[in-house]
């Protein structure tokens, strides 16, 4: 199984991301984190390039292309190696962000859009989340929970995230209809254990575990 854990930053991926190790791990089940961007020599690279450095100007193209490079090389060396041993994959962003991020979000039309995920499922050879779970969040409350220093892309300001928390909302109706997995939009702003809670049901169901 391959689960995606999205979202806009401050939303409180990183806190459901460790709930959900722990629990696969509590199920028995072998699973593997990885990031996107990142968690491979070359995805790494790539990340402090977009994220790291605030004096690089990289157009939304060029940001998309990037991610998408590092996405290619991490669904090689390690999502589907993991995939075919069996192991549960976690994913920390996928394919979803970069359409939300550099597509809706940076103002690309409907057609451009569209085409931005006709070429994402190529860079991840058609491997995409069976579950893809969005934590929808006020946009000024995840800003409140960001109490450290912004990268290059949190940095762009309340405007821009509230059009990408508006992208995550449109895409799950999207996606509801045309992605060949699951997605579901979660409620990001009630504890943690409560957020946590909904993303367990859903997930017990799936595999038929109590």
């Amino acid at each position: 199984m391959f689960i995606s854990i999205d979202g806009g930053d401050g939303s409180g991926k990183g806190v459901q991301i460790e709930f959900l190790k722990e629990w696969l791990d509590e199920q028995g089940l072998e699973s593997v984190f990885v990031r996107d961007p990142g968690d491979t020599p070359l995805g790494d690279r790539i990340r402090n390039i977009l994220l790291k450095d605030p004096n690089v100007e990289i157009c939304p193209k060029a940001e998309a292309a990037l991610f998408m490079a590092s996405r290619a090389q991490l669904v090689h060396e390690k999502i589907r190696p993991a995939l075919a041993s069996g192991k549960v994959v976690l994913v920390d962003r996928f394919l979803l962000s970069t359409v939300v991020y550099q597509g809706f979000a940076s103002g690309a039309s409907d057609e451009e859009i569209a085409e931005l995920w006709k070429i994402g499922t190529v860079f991840t050879q058609g491997i995409l989340p069976d579950l893809t779970f969005i934590l929808d969040c006020p946009v000024e409350e995840c800003n409140k929970r960001l109490n450290r220093a912004k990268d290059r892309i949190e940095s762009k300001g309340l405007e821009y995230h509230a059009r990408v928390a508006e992208g995550y909302r449109q895409a799950a109706i999207v996606w509801k209809k045309n992605a060949p997995g699951e997605v579901f939009l979660i409620d990001g702003t009630p504890a943690p254990e409560a957020v946590f809670k909904k993303i367990k049901g859903i997930l017990q169901t799936r595999l038929n575990r109590n």
